[in-house]
């Protein structure tokens, strides 16, 4: 990010933060969307559900390939133009994706969501190391939690409007198509189809105008180099390469692990729900009940952190939570397994402000490149569903999903205690 001044006063920092604020609601909506989209690209394209399931893998891989050229991208645009540009590509992949999603073609529309992908990759490139160091890193979980709440209000609305405005009737509908000739089968499937488009254009336009008024906002420039140093001793360059930084490498794998089971509590759960033979005009309103429970954890958050629990202790808390309710999925059939998947929600909340501020602790001018490498962690939302949709093919889903989500908490719970501090000096 270029540089600038020192951290804004009372005013401005809370105008930079409702700004930011903002855009992690924009991050959400785009996100949580998928969940229901998995849905809707099913029937549309009339595709089996581990090609649906392909709307996730492309997202998500995105950020794998894009992060660290949108740290490039920072460093010579500035955080603002930086920003601005990536709600303009993220507008450019919506409008995509209502056209070829119109058209009925599969490849284009997942080409659009891998446009949006980009320009969100380049947005919490930005975004995730400015919260964590506009003021002290310690605090930096409860900044991340009020982003979250933005991101989750956002994560709730998706879902509903995308089922009230686009999958309204769609168990109908899928048993009329089901029941139709090839003819009736096409026109059904090619109105059912164009219900996509204008929602996808009204956000592209938002996007653009979001852009504008960020371009012209005043948000503030932060020097990460400062903001975020690493002590070194008298005499030292300090650390000369980001493999200096074992704490970032784990929680890297930290960020994937978690950002699987996220997804998998959250955009899978409607899959999940529907393979109790639970119907689908509920199964497409499951992922708001996931965000919901998130929401509920964000609160509790900024209410605990760092009153009662650190950052370190409450991510510990949260895995071990995650462990048990996954389990109590697994125990369970029907709603109540359901329930407990949604619960994860919870558990979830507070992962991603904890694992982000602790990986890039003492970063100093490699802080940028760090937060890339968090973000390319982001794939873990490719992979983990993606694995989910195949093994279910050939497993009992409810312990293919355990399978999945079990090991991941473990892992979340050893960088808890003791992956966050590896090569870090004592007192950092």
């Amino acid at each position: 990010m270029s540089a600038t001044t020192a951290a804004p006063a009372s005013a401005s920092h809370a105008t930079s933060i409702a700004i930011v604020g903002g855009l992690f609601f924009i991050i959400g909506f785009f996100t949580w969307i998928n969940g229901p989209l998995i849905t809707f690209v099913k029937l549309a394209f009339d595709v089996s559900e581990i090609a649906a399931f392909l709307v996730l893998m492309v997202f998500y891989l995105s950020y794998f390939f894009l992060a660290l050229p949108a740290s490039w991208i920072l460093r010579r645009t500035g955080l603002k133009k930086g920003l601005a540009l990536s709600l303009a590509v993220m507008a450019a992949g919506a409008a995509l994706f209502g056209e070829f999603a119109t058209r009925r073609w599969f490849g284009g529309a997942l080409g659009g969501l891998f446009v949006i992908g980009g320009g969100l990759a380049l947005l919490q490139t930005a975004v995730n190391p400015y919260i964590s160091i506009l003021g002290p890193i310690d605090t930096a979980a409860r900044r991340i939690a009020l982003m979250g709440i933005c991101n989750k209000v956002a994560g709730i609305l998706a879902p509903v409007l995308l089922g009230s405005l686009v999958l309204h009737g769609i168990g109908d509908l899928a048993a009329q198509v089901e029941a139709a000739d090839p003819a009736l089968r096409a026109r059904l499937l090619e109105s059912f189809a164009v219900r996509i488009h204008l929602p996808y254009l009204a956000m592209a336009g938002v996007l653009l105008l979001v852009a504008v008024a960020v371009l012209f906002s005043p948000l503030p420039e932060l020097r990460s180099d400062q903001a975020n140093a690493t002590p070194v001793r008298a005499g030292s360059d300090g650390p000369r390469s980001i493999f200096a930084f074992p704490h970032l490498w784990l929680g890297v794998a930290c960020l994937f692990a978690y950002v699987g089971v996220e997804v998998l509590a959250g955009d899978a759960i409607g899959t999940y729900g529907h393979a109790f033979h639970l119907p689908l005009d509920q199964t497409k309103f499951f992922t708001s009940f996931t965000l919901a429970a998130m929401l509920v954890g964000y609160l509790a958050g900024l209410v605990l952190i760092p009153r009662v629990f650190t950052q370190e202790r409450w991510l510990s808390v949260s895995a071990v939570l995650g462990v048990l309710l996954s389990v109590g999925a697994l125990a369970t059939h029907g709603y109540v397994s359901v329930g407990f998947v949604a619960a994860l929600g919870f558990a979830n909340a507070m992962m991603w402000p904890a694992i982000f501020p602790l990986a890039i602790r003492g970063l100093g001018r490699f802080t940028e490149t760090g937060s890339a490498l968090l973000i390319m962690g982001i794939a873990g939302g490719a992979v983990l569903p993606q694995a989910f949709a195949v093994l279910k093919q050939h497993f009992d889903f409810q312990w293919v999903f355990a399978g999945l989500s079990v090991p991941c908490y473990l892992y979340i719970l050893y960088y808890a205690l003791r992956g966050h501090r590896a090569g870090l000096r004592a007192g950092h």
